[in-house]
């Protein structure tokens, strides 16, 4: 391996500037974004030889089934401009039916092959464990094998993201890449193939293709970014994971399942709350903090990708938080899982008939006849985004929860609505915003207990604990395990307040980028802000030899 692949280390850093240098000098302009294709093949062949076989079969499929599915619909549209005078109505849409079938059975050859090769990798042991479980309640002797199997880098990212432009073809929203090599380039875009964004075609693609000369503004904007997530990861999130790995250790290596959980569950409920508002911190500086690298890094070759935090945790309710929080990844479930499933014959079918029944008569029926799609759909999509997050029940109670309280939230939206009358309560007012931020704030931590628990018997056993096992001095007793000096509190503590900080300025003023803003201040506050962010990265960073660098917790999807 010639350099470690991390957004975070120094070997990274020196490719990009290698990147820049290449690409900004490289002649034709023509054929810049081959520069990006090679960096981008090099970056994954050097993860692993083995990974770039999955994801060249990946771009292969995705590039030959989306030119299928447009020849069919080119000769289609050619054979019914023939036949426009000899066929009848009738004839020309029976015909189009047939089409609309073979192609939807072409695009699902696709999402067969690509997906089924994520779902074996990522659940095939999940599955195959908790089958052995049922069966041997039922005391059956059959026992399915355990396989050593691996994830290639990114693998949920670029699957994802080929399959949707795959769909996009079906649906004639997007010309199929007639160049394989630039639809592999879409696939494989180095900045985004760790933890995303997941991109839409038409928003990416002319971007990647496009030359783009060196701008002076863009590349600084773009290295504050990089600099800004720097700042994140290093000096918030991998000081407050070695505390959260302290409390529910990662399994592997030395540490068992059973080793995990006698840890986890000897910590009482103070603890525990502290833990997961680390977490939250954690998470978000984490994840946010790699996409910032990734945006950044994409900003300075002249790139656009999509903002996919917008300040989720001044949500005012769980919708609105996921439609600030992994943005991209909402946009993917609503166009290709919720919008299909809501709009499918089968519910809208079963709404007309609730809305036409006795029941759907009175106001309370005809509210629920309205929003049964969308709120059922709602559900199906938070399992499919709680099995994403990994292969584990815990992760499809953590789809429950959140789908569960979307779907209520709801369906009893006219009830929330009518208490909110008779309490005499101003919505705008200040505070019942702040309420509302609260509430959700709670609901969120609530899930996150899913992802922090060692399993789904002891998230449960955590959210009791919460409210029987609550012990301010058995927290201070506790407080010396967890890997946590009074400097590393300080600079989280510090670096949190930060974050909120520019976050609040952002809420205040959505339309108006940060780094756009500090372009119209003074040249030495300017370049004092910029010092300080680069020195305080280079002090107090988690980095160098002796340090147990985290991984970005969405890194291994």
């Amino acid at each position: 391996m010639i350099f470690k692949i991390s957004y975070t280390s120094l070997n990274f850093i020196l490719f990009v500037l290698a990147t820049m240098l290449v690409y900004f000098c490289f002649p034709a302009k023509k054929y810049k974004w081959t520069v990006l294709l090679a960096a981008s093949v090099f970056f994954y062949a050097v993860a692993g030889y083995v990974y770039a076989a999955f994801i060249l079969f990946t771009s292969l499929s995705t590039y030959l089934i989306a030119l299928w599915i447009e020849k069919v619909s080119t000769a289609s549209k050619a054979l019914l401009k023939a036949k426009k005078k000899e066929w009848d109505r009738d004839r020309k849409k029976a015909y189009k039916n047939r089409i609309k079938i073979r192609k939807r059975w072409i695009m699902t050859l696709a999402l067969v092959m690509n997906f089924g090769i994520l779902a074996f990798l990522k659940y095939y042991n999940f599955f195959s464990g908790s089958l052995n479980d049922m069966l041997g309640v039922f005391g059956i002797g059959f026992s399915a094998p355990t396989l050593k199997l691996f994830l290639p880098l990114g693998i949920s990212f670029y699957t994802f993201q080929s399959m949707g432009y795959i769909v996009d073809v079906y649906r004639e929203k997007t010309p199929a890449q007639k160049n394989p090599l630039k639809l592999l380039l879409f696939v494989s875009f180095f900045p985004q193939i760790v933890q995303g964004p997941i991109s839409i075609y038409d928003q990416l693609a002319v971007q990647l293709y496009e030359p783009h000369e060196f701008d002076f503004t863009r590349v600084k904007h773009g290295m504050e970014l990089v600099l800004w997530g720097f700042m994140k990861k290093l000096i918030i999130a991998d000081r407050a994971v070695a505390a959260i790995n302290a409390v529910s250790p990662p399994i592997g290596g030395e540490i068992t399942f059973s080793d995990a959980v006698s840890t986890y569950s000897s910590y009482n409920g103070t603890t525990l709350t502290f833990i997961i508002l680390l977490y939250a911190v954690q998470l978000y500086a984490d994840f946010s903090g790699g996409i910032d690298i990734s945006r950044g890094v994409a900003q300075i070759f002249g790139i656009d990708m999509i903002d996919n935090f917008k300040r989720p945790y001044f949500s005012k309710s769980i919708n609105e938080y996921w439609r600030r929080w992994h943005i991209s990844l909402g946009a993917w479930m609503k166009n290709y899982i919720f919008y299909p499933i809501a709009m499918s014959n089968v519910f809208l079918t079963a709404s007309k008939k609730m809305k036409n029944s006795r029941f759907g008569k009175t106001s309370a029926g005809a509210h629920i006849a309205k929003v049964l799609p969308t709120s059922f759909a709602s559900l199906v999509v938070f399992l499919v985004v709680g099995v994403w997050h990994g292969a584990n029940w815990k992760y499809v109670m953590f789809g429950v929860w959140n789908g569960g309280i979307i779907m209520l939230s709801i369906l009893m939206q006219p009830l929330f609505d009518s208490w909110t009358d008779k309490l005499h309560l101003k919505r705008e007012s200040f505070g019942f915003r702040l309420f509302q931020m609260v509430r959700t704030f709670i609901v969120v931590l609530v899930g996150y207990v899913f992802d922090v628990a060692p399993d789904m018997q002891q998230a449960f056993v955590t959210i009791g604990k919460f409210f029987t096992a609550q012990s301010f001095s058995g927290f201070f007793a506790q407080f010396s395990t967890l890997n946590l000096y009074g400097s590393d509190c300080l600079l989280i503590a510090l670096g949190t307040l930060t974050i909120w900080i520019t976050s609040l300025i952002q809420e205040k003023h959505p339309d108006t980028d940060i780094r756009t803003m500090l372009d119209k201040k003074p040249f030495f506050l300017r370049a004092a802000l910029l010092y300080i962010g680069v020195m305080s990265v280079i002090v107090f960073g988690v980095y160098g030899s002796g340090c147990n660098i985290a991984d970005f917790v969405y890194g291994g999807f």
